[in-house]
């Protein structure tokens, strides 16, 4: 049986995560779970899968989830508080296999702790590689840790990787890779109606079930800016190697183009559990729950090119990835600062490219040589982007 730990539990990657632990149970072993907020859902979880730790971060709400489950038949699971125990569960010897997938830059340390403990790392928090990127992909190779990609896009890339292909390897043979994009839910609306979009509205996805900021920023379409940042860490390629296509029906999930003229090109129904599913067992396959795709129902697949006039945080993700250094850091912490606001509803849809574009342009790109730079850059762009956000 393998140990998994999965940061993130809560989420919709970490319940997508145990029902696919749920399937397969007699593979794994729940070492531990963690959760920001929800801890009811976490009680839940951790009733049934009886985890030795549990760990909430903030410290008050750690307290309380320790009354309400030493009531119950989980009452062995050790409940731990703060950062620091996310480090801590990542690297426990009992852990094989890390799927990663806290939101935001708060997954960042714990993320890394797993990959110097040459841990199996399954990376769904994207932001983590968005903003230290070099850094993680060399300390997964000083250590000898195995990171795949949990994101259906770069899942279905690495599936359509040549054989025995590691990430951070520079593939032979490939012309570019090819991230599809749903277009989130304002792909045919005009421009002048994105004024008007409400955060009900923006939360909606037409094809995938996911949490509040990273369905803003599918909308928005960033979220497939940080993939193509990702993608150039996660397969050694520049930015003119990676195309985004919109492919509305979310059916090809990415594609990979050859020199000889291949594409090669994963298919799937739109659902987590399979790249989860593919992810935990590799090399070998296993059941996921989702359902064999019905290619006469899907008989229709569309393409399109990207907007930049209408989703300028895409051209803002491709140009931060041109820039190198921090500024895909800036990039991401800027986003996060805007997307919360919109939530807050303290600007419109439109205002978030608006003003993750006035933070990039205030701030200076350095070399994102070390962890601490890159915490203290992430740290500056948000209190300057909140102070951009006050002159609103």
């Amino acid at each position: 049986m393998r140990g998994v730990c999965i940061l993130g539990a809560t989420g919709s990657i970490g319940v997508s995560t145990l029902d696919v632990i749920r399937l397969n149970i007699k593979s794994y072993s729940v070492i531990a779970l963690s959760a920001n907020k929800n801890i009811d859902r976490l009680l839940e979880q951790c009733i049934e899968f009886k985890p030795a730790y549990a760990v909430v971060v903030d410290a008050d709400l750690a307290e309380d989830f320790r009354k309400k489950i030493a009531l119950t038949d989980a009452a062995d699971t050790e409940v731990l508080s703060g950062f620091e125990a996310l480090e801590y569960v990542a690297q426990l010897v009992e852990t094989d296999v890390v799927v990663a997938a806290i939101v935001g830059a708060a997954g960042l340390m714990s993320t890394l702790a797993a990959a110097k403990a040459g841990k199996t790392l399954l990376l769904a928090n994207k932001e983590s590689l968005v903003i230290s990127g070099d850094l993680l992909m060399s300390v997964v190779k000083e250590n000898n840790a195995t990171l795949l990609p949990l994101d259906s896009e770069h899942n279905a890339l690495f599936q359509c990787m040549p054989s025995l292909y590691k990430t951070g390897q520079t593939a032979k043979g490939i012309r570019k890779i090819i991230l599809t994009a749903s277009g989130g839910p304002f792909l045919n609306m005009n421009l002048s109606d994105l004024k008007k979009v409400t955060v009900e509205q923006a939360c909606n996805h037409p094809n995938w079930s996911m949490g509040q900021k990273i369905s803003v920023d599918s909308a928005t379409m960033m979220n497939k800016g940080l993939e193509v940042i990702e993608a150039s860490y996660l397969f050694n390629l520049r930015a003119d190697s990676i195309d985004v296509l919109v492919h509305p029906q979310s059916i090809i999930h990415s594609m990979v183009d050859y020199v000889d003229g291949s594409v090669l090109a994963q298919l799937g129904n739109p659902d987590m559990r399979t790249p989860i599913a593919h992810a935990l067992s590799w090399p070998q396959r296993q059941d996921s729950g989702v359902s064999a795709l019905n290619f006469i129902v899907n008989n229709q697949l569309s393409f399109e090119a990207p907007s930049y006039e209408k989703f300028p945080c895409l051209r803002l993700a491709f140009d931060a990835l041109e820039a190198k250094g921090t500024a895909p850091a800036i990039l991401n912490a800027a986003n996060e600062i805007a997307v919360d606001a919109f939530l807050s509803n303290k600007i419109g849809f439109l205002e978030i490219a608006t003003l993750i574009e006035k933070a990039i342009n205030a701030s200076t790109v350095r070399l994102a040589d070390s962890i601490e730079t890159i915490l203290a850059v992430d740290r500056e762009t948000r209190e300057l982007t909140a102070q951009l956000l006050g002159e609103c």
